[in-house]
């Protein structure tokens, strides 16, 4: 069992108490937007001096977690049912965790491991708080079950209207934490670390429109396909990179050949560095037909890339039309098309609108900002115990 010693060698060589003990609740570490925001936000309050633990499944960035002083704990809770025996195991085994290591609170991730915290939290009594990551459904479940937490961390304005109008969660209990991201670690590229990004993932040294999020019909692939097409008419040289993995992928390749365009589009699996596959693009797409915030446009927008984003959810947060990037209604190929194409056309609008994204993410999306917002909310949870 992994025991966390209470206190902490701070940069100056003395030793001091660690603030407070938090277990986060995520279903899987394989790469995706909720276990990089894990990562990003359970590193910052490592790095504030806050002992941080992690239960889950397990997965491909374990290893990265464990390189930052993240303690782990391995449970069966790799599911989406919110029934599952999985999920009892989990509660049964955590509550020894969190006497054993004095946990303060519960922090979960999913709709999943909401279920999961609100049981430890019965067995335990320790605080607990869940940051809703995106929109749910209305289902019967949510109304029997509704497990919510002491406080709620919802990720975008958008997010939280949705809580308090959906699910009648009053305005006290919902608070605004935006996403934050190490904008130190996705900087803007050259010229020549472009060439030699495009170079490394095959692809030709022309104009690269790219998307990044996993290959499902609510990030709305099949239009950006689609809008390729048109794109290139107009820019024959001009290629698609998708990169992640899921359900619709041969559905997708499948219609890059029906539209013969597949010559033109590279399908790519998910990496562990996503800044290697941001930077070969020239433009980012994101033409979502719902969308929580955006993790991958927000890291997009930090590299400095000119972004395309359906004018729908959080996407309506990070982007400010023609100014930071260019907004398009949901469903329609043809608005993303002439957005590309309009960028592709004009370089230094693509360069300008670039500039403006990453002056934008850095000053209101940082790792440092939600990383204190996350704090304060710890803060209320606690009163006078928080130290």
């Amino acid at each position: 069992m992994y025991e966390c010693d209470n206190r902490r060698r701070s940069a100056s060589g003395y030793r001091e108490t660690i603030k407070v003990k938090i277990l986060f609740l995520i279903n899987h570490l394989n790469t995706g937007g909720i276990a990089s925001y894990a990562l990003t936000l359970s590193s910052g309050l490592k790095e504030r001096g806050h002992g941080v633990f992690i239960a889950s499944s397990g997965g491909e960035l374990l290893d990265k977690f464990n390189d930052s002083g993240i303690g782990y704990f391995r449970i069966p809770v790799k599911t989406k049912n919110e029934l599952s025996p999985g999920i009892i195991i989990s509660a049964f085994m955590l509550s020894k965790v969190i006497k054993e290591n004095r946990i303060d609170i519960i922090h979960s991730h999913s709709r999943t491991t909401q279920v999961l915290g609100r049981l430890a939290q019965r067995l335990t009594g320790v605080k607990h708080i869940f940051t809703c990551h995106g929109f749910f459904k209305r289902r019967l479940s949510r109304k029997i079950f509704p497990c919510w937490p002491d406080k709620v961390i919802a990720i975008s304005y958008q997010v939280r209207e949705h809580l308090i109008r959906d699910f009648k969660l009053g305005p006290e209990k919902t608070v605004l934490v935006y996403n934050g991201i190490d904008t130190n670690r996705f900087n803007q590229p050259d010229a020549t670390q472009k060439q030699e990004a495009k170079l490394r993932l095959g692809l030709r040294l022309h104009p690269v429109i790219g998307i990044l999020a996993r290959l499902s019909d609510v990030k709305g692939h099949k239009y950006l396909i689609r809008a390729m097409k048109k794109v290139l008419l107009a820019y024959s040289d001009a290629q698609l990179l998708i990169a992640g993995e899921g359900k619709m992928e041969m559905e997708l390749k499948k219609l890059t050949g029906d539209l013969k365009i597949k010559e033109s589009v590279f399908f790519m699996p998910n990496s562990l560095d996503t800044r290697e596959i941001l930077s070969a693009m020239d433009i980012f797409v994101l033409p979502s037909l719902k969308e929580g915030l955006g993790l991958a446009l927000m890291e997009a927008m930090s590299m400095g890339l000119a972004v395309i984003g359906s004018d729908v959810g959080g996407i309506k947060t990070l982007i400010r039309d023609k100014d930071n990037g260019l907004l398009v209604n949901p469903g329609e190929p043809d608005g993303i098309a002439r957005a590309i194409i309009e960028l592709i056309s004009d370089s230094n609008k693509a360069v300008n609108l670039g500039n403006n994204a990453r002056k934008y993410i850095m000053g209101e999306f940082s790792r440092d900002k939600m990383v204190a917002g996350t704090e304060e909310v710890y803060r209320e949870c606690l009163g006078e115990a928080y130290k």
